[in-house]
């Protein structure tokens, strides 16, 4: 489960005047953007100018010919674009049903609305047997008026009752729906007021029955554009109505809550997980005999360790070490025996070697080590120190090993395989020279 951020929901093509412009002009920008609601920008504040603010004017018989700056409106809260959308959840309750996205210097980045919300809310996270009839006692009571009511005393009571929406019903079904939308459309074309609302309504009602899922009111507003869900009983009477607002609060609530429940198992999994994953990731870069790096490892500890060379400039060297007649010890105690010797060998060389030292098991009784910040010189008296220890070690039954050692130091312009190609040769020359011996190249 993942909560998006505001930015990420966020609409960013947001229709906004200057707090000079007149309620003439904004109502020309909500006709030609087809909104109810425009923000209104001074400086780094940002208001919201809704169709009625622009009604109570007009019901006053005030000049619209006066700038918009001049009105008392809602500031819109303002969250910044990187922040969890949970975030958002306690302006839900609150009148304004807009907040701002802002960028980290104070500008508006986009506004969110409740159907930005909504459209992001994965319906997968939602119980789909919750059905709208559980949930009809959380909206506002909707109001319920006659046809034949006048216009002017509908957005006389939308104004009192701050509603954006009135049903209109005839015999307890809905046959009409009045919205601040349809203001707009009357305030700009100037038309009459004083006839029946059902002459503005629109109809017929798209609804939902109330047995839905709150998955299919989800999908439902997303698909219309609408901003609530109208629901009926079985007979098509009107049940009630549903707001974008209460679906988001319940469906985040929802969310939250299945999020807070399996948190303690989802923690244990994700724990799980990361052990697992870790005794992975050793298994295939060690080897299981010695539990030194294995080749792959090592050739990828050997990148990054050239590269760094190469950044700062320091000196890095190589060493390839033999165990001399190893072939001879397993003929004679057997393999087991030249599995203890492999083990002791390495945990000498672990012992002896500083930390940031790499050791790698490179086949058989071959041994590659990459001897970080070391000159050849340094390289070469590591290299008989490790030789020394070897050929002191008590290992039964076999009693006394030897190793031979070929060092060389990394280039610039080295890779991999042409460094172990020259630590080689060096070891083929202490082979070459009685083995239990250092030589370079």
């Amino acid at each position: 489960m993942r909560f998006p951020t505001v930015g990420e929901i966020a609409t960013t093509s947001v229709v906004m005047v200057h707090k000079s412009s007149s309620l003439l002009e904004v109502i020309d920008v909500m006709c030609e953007h087809g909104h109810r609601n425009v923000v209104v920008v001074d400086g780094c504040c940002f208001y919201l100018l809704g169709v009625n603010d622009v009604l109570n004017k007009k019901i006053q018989n005030s000049t619209l010919n006066v700038p918009v700056g001049s009105l008392e409106l809602n500031k819109i809260p303002s969250v910044y674009k990187n922040e969890n959308i949970l975030s958002t959840i306690e302006y839900l309750n609150c009148n304004v049903e807009h907040i701002c996205a802002i960028n980290e210097d104070g500008t508006i980045y986009g506004l969110l609305t409740h159907t930005d919300i909504t459209s992001s809310i994965d319906p997968e996270t939602l119980m789909n047997n919750f059905c709208l009839n559980e949930f009809l006692k959380l909206g506002k009571r909707v109001k319920w008026i006659a046809k034949e009511k006048k216009t002017l005393e509908v957005l006389a009571d939308m104004i009192n009752n701050s509603a954006d929406s009135v049903m209109i019903v005839e015999n307890q079904k809905p046959i009409g729906i009045f919205t601040t939308k349809d203001i707009v459309k009357i305030i700009r074309k100037d038309l009459d007021l004083e006839v029946p609302i059902s002459a503005y309504m629109s109809s017929p009602v798209d609804v939902l029955n109330r047995e839905s899922s709150v998955k299919e009111a989800l999908d439902f507003l997303t698909s219309k554009h609408y901003k609530r869900v109208v629901v009926v009983d079985e007979n098509g009477c009107l049940s009630g109505m549903i707001t974008q607002k209460e679906l988001i609060s319940l469906a985040y609530s929802k969310w939250a809550m299945l999020t807070k429940e399996y948190q303690d198992e989802l923690s244990k999994i994700n724990e799980s997980l990361i052990k697992k994953n870790t005794q992975i990731e050793h298994l295939a870069s060690r080897d299981p005999l010695t539990n030194l790096y294995n080749r792959y490892k090592f050739s990828k500890l050997f990148d990054i360790s050239l590269q760094a060379m190469n950044e700062r400039e320091s000196e890095v060297s190589l060493v390839m070490a033999d165990i001399d007649f190893f072939k001879k010890v397993n003929d004679t105690y057997g393999h087991g025996v030249g599995d203890k010797v492999l083990v002791a060998i390495s945990e000498l060389f672990l012992a002896l070697l500083r930390e940031e030292d790499i050791v790698c098991r490179w086949g058989g009784e071959e041994f590659v080590i990459l001897l970080l910040s070391t000159n050849l010189q340094k390289a070469l008296s590591i290299s008989q120190k490790l030789r020394e220890h070897v050929e002191t070690m008590e290992i039964e039954p076999v009693h006394k090993v030897t190793a031979s050692f070929g060092v060389t130091q990394i280039r610039v312009d080295d890779d991999l395989k042409s460094a172990v190609d020259r630590a080689d040769s060096a070891l083929y020359m202490a082979k070459k020279a009685g083995r239990n011996c250092v030589k370079h190249h």
